[in-house]
């Protein structure tokens, strides 16, 4: 029982998977502190001298409970694709290059499918002749 799950994480997919989410969490921390430390106080000074941020206040002058932070909130979007930006370009091209070279396909196109006309199920390969749902006959590739 303990070798199966010796071998289950040293298996090559779990430590990739594993150094992954470290070094995405790393560039999180990173992505959020740019967030916060420049594009936050950008946004609340755009408001003016006086304001507690880029926002509306709801209730009394000065609650910080009743004050509705927009620049919280675009501070948030700009951090989201800031981050999936660095994920995309720092981590998944090289990712899909190394792969390319290995003669492996990752992130590609899915392949192409037909639907049974009769019971209109997807995902059924290009060439089958029968549903496997309902053991109709497909058309030809002519028809398709």
């Amino acid at each position: 029982m303990l070798r199966g799950f010796k071998n289950f994480l040293l298996r090559g997919d779990v430590v990739v998977i594993a150094i992954g989410l470290m070094v995405a969490l790393a560039v999180s921390t990173l992505v959020k502190a740019f967030a916060d430390s420049i594009i936050t106080p950008l946004l609340n000074r755009a408001q003016g001298n006086a304001s507690a941020g880029l926002g509306v206040q709801l209730g009394h002058a000065g609650n910080s409970a009743t004050f509705l932070n927009l620049g919280t909130f675009i501070s948030a979007i700009v951090y989201f694709v800031v981050f999936m930006a660095v994920l995309y370009f720092g981590i998944v091209l090289p990712y899909k290059a190394i792969q390319k070279r290995r003669g492996v396909t990752v992130f590609g196109d899915p392949e192409p499918s037909q639907t049974c006309p009769a019971c209109l199920s997807d995902g059924l390969p290009m060439g089958a002749t029968k549903c496997k749902f309902c053991a109709s006959d497909l058309p030809g590739p002519s028809a398709a």
